[in-house]
């Protein structure tokens, strides 16, 4: 009865785009929408009033708010303090009144926003943009944009049928460093990639732990059946509430927070949208502090080939939380060098020298040294603060809410990020390498669907 009844919450709240939320008139809204001219102001609410909302969305609309005339009116969260904080922390910003809503249902019923800030929960990302799109709204969605293909089937379709200006929260996209290198592999000048080593790596044993809330939150104070939406019922837990990317099926952790972003660039520089195999392991070796979610992984995967010209090749992804030094590194290589976003160069180092290439009767091949466009470094911190890529990201998003044109990351990229991050989860659940079904749109493991 118990299976029975979460696999009907599930198709009911697929179907809807409104999870476990009653009849509302949100499809309404879109009557109400206005077409924002030139001059108009675009109004903007916020669906969770999160770390990464205040630590990096908040300063980067600041720098850029006025200029492009946008203001923050609304500010949705289902725990009472958040989102009392977000009203009165946005109404310091904005110096004018910013309301308050119990839920998404409020806000948007209450017909006066354009758009929308999503920085909810990893697992709510992909229902909460639907939510977005059928009430009218464009969105800045933040990554991973979805956890099941399920869901990300669903949330692309509802996107694309809306016609609304999505941005996944892929800043990379937006990084000047990212579209140099982007260039130069795209123009040939690099060669066939024939491998790329992604890594992330820190040692915060604090790192997603919020034990300064736990004792603040009260189940009264929220409303625990909209927090797990459609996921398996479990009795209310603020460890899972407020500490959520340490618990599968509420987040996947490692892939779905860092690997979703290094493994974004791949996608995005060779035009590839998936993965065709992956496998991984994982492990709680260190911080056995309750959590579900590894504290190491390790994954490779298996793409192309890109064209009739070269033979595909492999991605590896690392990641540990028990040692590292907050520098996650990306170096693509080719048989003439490597591009290393880490120092922002192109190299030769590793290339075919001429010695090499002489005992096989070849030519050598190497790759100049070039310097790419800089910028900051890529931060580890949960809280980056304003940073450039961030700060660049949201205004193209803003620009592309004004002129309609396709922002840096649109709903495409969250999409392919989500094929790989699922793929991965799958293989590290299972123990089998996961593929990826074209027709089906289904990632497989062990000859099954994998479903949380």
């Amino acid at each position: 009865m118990e299976k029975s009844r979460r696999t009907f919450i599930r198709q009911v709240a697929l179907a809807s785009a409104s999870v476990l939320l009653p009849k509302t008139s949100w499809s309404n809204a879109k009557s109400y929408k206005r077409i924002i001219g030139a001059n108009d102001r675009v109004r903007v609410g916020v669906v969770g009033f999160s770390d990464r909302h205040k630590s990096s969305h908040i300063p980067s609309f600041m720098s850029h708010y006025k200029e492009l005339n946008f203001e923050v009116v609304g500010v949705s969260d289902i725990w009472k303090n958040r989102r009392e904080e977000g009203a009165a922390v946005w109404k310091k910003q904005m110096q004018n009144d910013v309301k308050a809503y119990r839920n998404n249902e409020e806000l948007y019923n209450s017909n006066t926003i354009d758009a929308v800030f999503i920085s909810t929960a990893d697992f709510q990302h992909a229902n909460h943009t639907i939510e977005a799109v059928k009430a009218g709204c464009d969105a800045y969605v933040e990554k991973p944009f979805a956890e099941t293909m399920e869901e990300n089937r669903a949330a692309l379709k509802a996107v694309r049928e809306s016609g609304k200006i999505v941005q996944i929260g892929s800043q990379r996209r937006s990084g000047a460093n990212y579209h140099a290198a982007n260039d130069f592999i795209r123009s040939g000048k690099f060669g066939p990639i024939t491998m790329v080593e992604l890594s992330w790596n820190v040692n915060q044993p604090g790192r997603w732990r919020r034990p300064e809330l736990i004792g603040q939150i009260k189940e009264a104070d929220t409303d625990w059946k909209r927090f797990i939406m459609n996921r398996p019922y479990e009795a209310f837990d603020p460890r899972k509430y407020l500490e959520y990317r340490l618990f599968w099926p509420y987040s996947s952790g490692l892939p779905g927070q860092w690997m979703s972003h290094q493994i974004d660039t791949v996608h995005w520089f060779t035009g590839l949208k998936h993965p065709r195999s992956v496998v991984a392991n994982g492990g709680i070796y260190q911080w056995k502090d309750g959590r579900r979610n590894w504290d190491t992984i390790l994954a490779a995967f298996d793409y192309g080939p890109l064209d009739d010209l070269s033979n595909g090749f492999q991605v590896t992804f690392s990641s540990r939380m028990h040692n590292g030094d907050e520098n996650p590194a990306e170096i693509y290589y080719s048989n003439g060098g490597e591009l290393n976003l880490n120092t922002n160069k192109v190299s030769p180092q590793g290339g075919l020298t001429k010695n090499m290439a002489a005992a096989m009767n070849m030519q050598p091949n190497l790759l100049p040294e070039i310097s790419l466009k800089s910028t900051e470094k890529v931060i580890a911190s949960a809280n980056t603060g304003g940073d450039i890529m961030t700060s660049n990201h949201i205004r193209n998003w803003m620009e592309c809410v004004r002129s309609r044109k396709e922002p840096n990351a649109p709903v495409e990229a969250g999409y392919s990020h989500s094929i790989a991050n699922i793929m991965t989860t799958a293989a590290v659940h299972t123990g089998y390498k996961a593929t990826f079904d074209e027709k089906r749109q289904e990632v497989i493991a062990n000859g099954k669907i994998f479903k949380y």
